[in-house]
């Protein structure tokens, strides 16, 4: 009943106040904004409408949202995700600070890990010569690694994995999250909460990866930042003087 009636509360929107009205600056970077959203749709990322910061809240009108500017408007954002450009471009244009969200596991996965991590894994990659495909960087503390789905067409074959999150499970997930059928992820240029961007670190028209080798570079690159936070890896105290 909680899910339910947090998932209703998106449902409801208010009425844009003062302080919701569009900035020059925000007209000025209009383009830039519609460019990105019809190249992601462009490359097969199905798109839909997401609240945005309004102040130290949200633009939904739920007192103590708990993920301000990070949500999908609409409770059917599943269905309503499309790549549709004519459709894309009636919604910015309606909606000209929405943040815009994709929906995961129908054309495409992806693996979510911390910052450090992704960076770590980039490089090994690059070094390798492995394409690592689209790459997105979420603020300072995530990184987005686009691939290719396991989501199979038919249902009977479905196959979980203990990595896989939603929206609701985030917080049971701090280091690397799957997110597969059910999902989404913000898209570029949505904005944060505490004022940085969601950007592209590579292109999203690149060839999406096979999730299974990424996925063994980026729990590599989790493992190696966990053992270097470690105090006995840093050569810190231990109880017991050990």
């Amino acid at each position: 009943m909680e899910r339910r009636g947090r998932m209703s509360e998106w449902l409801r929107r208010r009425p844009r106040s003062t302080g919701d009205r569009p900035r020059a600056s925000d007209r000025a970077a209009a383009p830039d904004r519609d460019a990105l959203l019809l190249g992601a749709a462009a490359a097969s990322f199905p798109v839909a409408p997401a609240a945005h910061p309004s102040g130290f809240s949200c633009s939904c009108d739920r007192i103590g949202c708990p993920t301000p500017g990070m949500h999908p408007v609409s409770f059917a954002w599943q269905t309503q995700a499309t790549t549709d450009p004519e459709q894309i471009t009636r919604w910015l244009a309606a909606q000209p600070l929405a943040n815009f969200i994709t929906a995961t596991g129908a054309n495409h996965d992806v693996l979510d890990v911390p910052a450090a991590a992704g960076g770590i894994a980039l490089r090994r990659l690059d070094a390798e010569g492995v394409p690592a495909g689209p790459v997105a960087r979420y603020g300072a503390d995530r990184m987005l690694f686009f691939t290719a789905t396991r989501a199979p067409a038919d249902e009977d074959e479905w196959w979980p994995c203990e990595l896989d999150c939603h929206p609701e499970t985030l917080d049971e997930h701090p280091g690397l999250r799957w997110h597969c059928r059910g999902s989404y992820v913000l898209l570029p240029p949505s904005r944060l909460p505490d004022g940085s961007v969601v950007d592209w670190v590579r292109p999203p028209e690149l060839p999406l990866p096979d999730p299974l080798p990424l996925l063994a570079v980026l729990t590599d690159a989790c493992a190696q930042v966990a053992t270097e936070a470690r105090p006995e890896a840093a050569g810190g105290w231990l109880p017991g003087g050990r």
